[in-house]
């Protein structure tokens, strides 16, 4: 089977005839029924189409052993990096020592890079990014729970991570008074780092939301370098300490972990919504019915007006002044057969033979013997 440059897709040659120094001279033309290929084009373009309905592989993640021991130890972690802090221990030192290691000024070259990288922790354009997506996915899903835990999520960041901000009120590299002090109750907000902590939320919820364990995966591993990538950034920039980025990777994860306590209370928020959407819809519609215009009246035929289906007139507010109307008495007749009638009378001349139609008339002797 050989197919010739030229022919259409669809035309296939089967056992061509060529003698030598001749052309084509015959072949065989076999018509095969052929089907476009979807590409990788339409395939995406397939994923970007709504659900014909929720799909059912959408169970949100329990409160397993492995997930509350991993919250468990993170949230060990957490309580010891405060408490080292507090202590004024090693790693109050490390945090000098690398405030006046300078980053900035050892690595130039990459700091407008840094600068632009690091609003991947900024809580507003995050979260614009990250609920523009979790909206497609609940209208291509019919459900609201990705907005929903995302709107948990940020709630609870705002409240543990800003509790922690203000009850220690540590002092940023830049607002240092003391050397090797830890520069906590002094009227800071810079512990734990906010930007680590909303990186570790806002692109960690993506991954606790995949439909596919290969996809939370993924995403996890992805959200996790980010997040690291941004903690640096601001220890390069020398608006944290490196023991503040430390507190908002556990903050960040301690509120991912603790997001299938959540889960109930989501789904009745999400049904209660609905509810309120279904009612409000049937409301609507009740309105719209009820301000619908009446359908027009029937038209009533006043008695002994001739003309069948002829509609009431309505009364007027001033009289007019009387008009003879004249209407063709009987049914409808040709116009050839018709008298012309005008309000001045007919303009034949009266016959005394004619009668009108429609009536009966007098018997005539038959002449002839």
């Amino acid at each position: 089977m050989r197919r010739l440059r030229g022919i259409p897709h669809h035309i296939v040659i089967t056992k061509p005839l060529i003698r030598p120094g001749s052309l084509l001279t015959r072949c065989n033309v076999d018509w095969v029924r052929t089907e476009r290929k979807p590409t990788r084009l339409d395939r995406v373009f397939a994923r970007l189409d709504r659900e014909p309905e929720r799909p059912e592989l959408l169970d949100a993640p329990e409160m397993s052993r492995h997930r509350f021991a991993l919250f468990a130890g993170t949230l060990a972690f957490y309580i010891a990096i405060v408490w080292a802090v507090v202590i004024t221990s090693w790693l109050v030192r490390l945090d000098w020592q690398v405030m006046f290691f300078r980053p900035y000024q050892q690595w130039p070259e990459i700091h407008a890079f840094v600068d632009y990288y690091v609003v991947l922790g900024q809580r507003g354009p995050t979260a614009v990014m990250v609920a523009a997506w979790l909206g497609w996915r609940s209208w291509r899903q019919h459900t609201l729970r990705p907005l929903l835990a995302l709107g948990v999520s940020l709630l609870l960041l705002n409240v543990t991570v800003g509790a922690a901000k203000y009850g220690m009120g540590r002092l940023g590299p830049h607002y240092a008074t003391t050397i090797g002090a830890n520069e906590m109750w002094l009227g800071g907000d810079i512990f734990p780092s906010g930007h680590t902590a909303n990186a570790v939320v806002t692109w960690g919820i993506l991954a606790y939301l995949a439909s596919t364990h290969r996809a939370r995966r993924w995403l996890s591993a992805l959200s996790a370098v980010t997040s690291l990538g941004v903690g640096m950034s601001t220890v390069y920039l020398g608006t944290h300490w490196l023991s503040d980025v430390l507190l908002g990777w556990a903050a960040g994860l301690l509120i991912l972990l603790a997001l299938p306590w959540f889960e109930p209370l989501i789904t009745r928020a999400e049904a209660w919504i609905l509810g309120l959407r279904d009612r409000w819809s049937a409301r609507r519609g009740r309105e719209r019915a009820g301000k619908r215009p009446a359908g027009r009246p029937v038209p009533v035929t006043p008695a002994g007006s001739g003309r069948p289906g002829a509609p009431a007139r309505e009364p007027v507010s001033a009289p007019r002044t009387a008009r003879a109307v004249y209407l063709a008495p009987g049914p409808h007749t040709a116009r050839s057969d018709r008298t012309p009638v005008t309000p001045a009378g007919s303009r034949r001349p009266p016959h005394a033979d004619r009668h009108p139609r429609n009536t009966a008339s007098a018997a005539r002797p038959l002449s002839g013997g």
